[in-house]
């Protein structure tokens, strides 16, 4: 019990932390990247949350959190990139 809670005082030190960047980033890219781990902060904390509550639930709603994450990743990073999603089929026909 004293485990998850040094885990959990942890994680909210770090998602203050994480905050302050996702608000005060210099560039879009520095938000992303906040935005990034501010998704693993919260898939992390909902795993947490499963092993305290004893129910795994939480554990697949933690798994789909993270492949989102990654999507989302993807898609914004295509978007700051400047490319479009038919910009690299042109050239491939």
């Amino acid at each position: 019990m004293s485990d998850i809670l040094i885990f959990s005082v942890a994680f909210a030190c770090l998602a203050f932390i994480n905050l302050y960047r996702l608000v005060k980033g210099p560039t879009a890219a520095d938000r992303m990247v906040a935005g990034d781990a501010a998704d693993t902060l919260i898939c992390c904390a909902m795993i947490l949350f499963s092993i305290f509550s004893g129910r795994g639930i939480y554990l697949d709603i933690a798994i789909v959190g993270a492949l989102l994450g990654i999507i989302d990743t993807l898609l914004v990073g295509r978007y700051l990139e400047g490319r479009g999603w038919n910009d690299g089929a042109a050239d491939r026909h």
